[in-house]
C-alpha cells in the first residue's frame, strides 16, 4: 500500500508543531523509535564498553545489533564493514590519513563540483600533504547534472581514488553512481562515495554498486547525530589506522577512535526499526521487485525506500509546480518531470532583489524552515556564480511532508515575491 503520511507523521512527535520543515537536507526529524533506544539506554544499559559487568555487556550488545542492522540498510556483507563515528566529515577526515599512505607525489585524485566539501576538502588537503595532483570533474549549471565528459577526462589521469557524491544536497541531483564506479575501477581507482543527501530518499546497495567506501549520517534519515562509514573488508584489513595502542587491530574498532557515542548508536537502532515498521506497513507493493536482490531484514529495509522514492516523486512535482507558480524564482537543477528519476525532492532557487537569508527569514515568519547559504556545496554556488550574492534557498522535502505544506510554502513564496 501506498505510504499513509498521517500514520507516518505519528511516528515523529517533533510534527506535531505546527511549523512544516522543509530543511531536511540539513538534517531531519527524528523518529519516536530512535528517541525510545535513547532513553532506553541511558536509564538502562549506559556504561563504557567491554566490561565484565551486566551493563557493559549490554552496551556491547547494543552496538553489535545496531552495526548489524546497519550493514543490512546498506547491504554490507557483514557488520565488520560498518564502522561508526562523530559525522560523516570526521570520517573522510580520517580515512584520508589513513590512504595517504598508499598516494604519493605523482598520483591523481579525483573530486567533483557538485559535492559537499566533506568529499572535496579531505582530498585536496590529501593531496597537498602528499604532493598529488587534483583533477575536477565539472558539472552542466544548466540543469545541476553531473559532466559525464569531463569525468571521463579525469579519469584518464588514471587516479588512485576516485570521490563523488549519491546525490547533491544543494540541486538534488542523483549521479549515476553504479556507473562511474565501474569508470574509475577500470582505470584503477579506490571509489568513495558520499551517500548523505541520498540516504533519506533512496536504497542503497553496497555490494551492488561495487564501492570501496560509502558514507551516510544517521541524523539525515530520521536519527541521532553521528556518521557512519561502510568498507569493504579487505581494504579495512590492509589499511593502517591511527589509534591509541591498546585498541583492537580488526575491523571495524581499530578505525573507531576513543569511545563511541552510544546512546547515539542505540538511537541508530531505533531509527532502522522505523524503517523496518514503514517497510512492513508500505512496502509489500514493493516487495516482488525487489525480493530476488535481498531478503531477510535487508528486503524490509528497501522496500521502505522504494515506497519512499515512490512517494516523494509526486511531492517533488508539487514543489517544482509551487516554485514554477511564482514566475520571478529562478530554480536550479533539474526541472523536467520527466527526468525526476535523477532528482530527489531538494530544490534550491534565487528570487530577485532579495536574499536568500531575507527569503528564509520571511519563510520563517510563515511557519517555514528553509535553508540559505551554500550548505557547504561551495563548489557548486561557485561555479553559478551565486556565492558572493549569500547563495541560494534550499527547500528539501521528506517523505513525511505533506502536499498542504507544500500549498503553503508556495503562499508564503508568492507572498514573499512581491515584496
Amino acid at each position: 500500500m501506498p505510504i499513509d503520511p498521517a500514520k507516518v507523521r505519528r511516528q515523529f512527535p517533533a510534527l506535531q508543531r505546527p511549523e512544516a520543515y522543509f530543511d531536511n537536507p540539513g538534517g531531519t526529524q527524528v523518529a519516536k523509535q530512535c528517541l525510545d533506544r535513547i532513553m532506553e539506554y541511558l536509564i538502562e544499559d549506559n556504561a563504557n564498553h567491554e566490561g565484565a559487568f551486566a551493563t557493559s555487556r549490554a552496551s556491547d550488545e547494543i552496538i553489535a545489533r545496531s552495526r548489524a542492522a546497519m550493514a543490512d540498510f546498506l547491504n554490507a556483507a557483514r557488520p565488520e564493514e560498518i564502522l561508526f563515528g562523530a559525522n560523516m566529515t570526521s570520517l573522510a577526515f580520517h580515512l584520508a590519513r589513513s590512504l595517504a599512505r598508499r598516494l604519493g607525489p605523482g598520483d591523481t585524485i579525483v573530486v567533483t563540483r557538485l559535492d559537499h566539501d566533506a568529499n572535496i576538502s579531505p582530498w585536496l588537503l590529501l593531496a597537498e600533504d602528499r604532493g598529488c595532483k587534483v583533477e575536477w570533474t565539472d558539472f552542466i549549471p544548466e540543469d545541476g547534472t553531473l559532466d559525464l565528459r569531463s569525468y571521463e577526462r579525469a579519469l584518464e589521469s588514471r587516479p588512485k581514488l576516485v570521490a563523488f557524491g549519491c546525490a547533491s544536497n544543494a540541486l538534488g541531483t542523483i549521479n549515476p553512481v553504479e556507473r562511474m564506479t565501474e569508470m574509475a575501477h577500470q582505470a584503477g581507482a579506490l571509489v568513495f562515495v558520499d551517500a548523505v543527501h541520498y540516504a533519506p530518499h533512496g536504497l542503497i546497495d553496497v555490494r551492488a554498486g561495487g564501492y570501496d567506501f560509502l558514507a551516510c549520517s544517521p541524523y539525515k534519515f530520521f536519527g541521532p547525530h553521528m556518521g557512519v562509514l561502510y568498507g569493504r573488508r579487505e581494504l579495512l584489513d590492509e589499511l593502517f589506522a591511527y589509534k591509541v595502542r591498546p585498541a583492537s587491530d580488526a575491523p571495524p574498532t581499530k578505525f573507531e577512535t576513543g569511545t563511541q557515542n552510544h546512546e547515539a548508536i542505540a538511537g541508530l537502532l531505533g531509527t532502522l526499526e522505523y524503517f523496518e515498521w514503514l517497510g512492513r506497513e508500505c512496502g509489500q507493493d514493493e516487495a516482488a521487485g525487489l525480493a530476488g536482490r535481498f531478503d531477510g531484514r535487508a528486503l524490509i529495509f528497501k522496500q521502505a525506500l522504494a515506497a519512499i522514492q515512490t512517494h516523494e516523486k509526486g511531492l517533488a512535482q508539487d514543489l517544482l509546480k509551487a516554485l514554477q507558480y511564482t514566475p520571478a524564482a529562478t530554480i536550479y537543477g533539474l526541472t523536467d518531470p520527466a527526468r525526476f528519476e535523477e532528482r530527489v525532492p531538494t530544490f534550491a532557487f534565487r528570487l530577485p532583489n532579495l536574499s536568500p537569508r531575507r527569503i528564509a527569514e520571511e519563510m520563517d515568519k510563515d511557519g517555514l524552515f528553509v535553508w540559505d547559504g551554500n550548505y557547504y556545496a561551495l563548489e557548486v554556488t561557485r561555479r553559478l556564480g551565486v556565492e558572493d550574492q549569500g547563495g541560494m534557498v534550499r527547500v528539501g522535502a521528506a517523505h513525511y511532508n505533506t502536499r498542504d505544506e507544500i500549498v503553503r510554502f508556495g503562499r508564503s513564496l508568492a507572498r514573499i515575491a512581491r515584496i
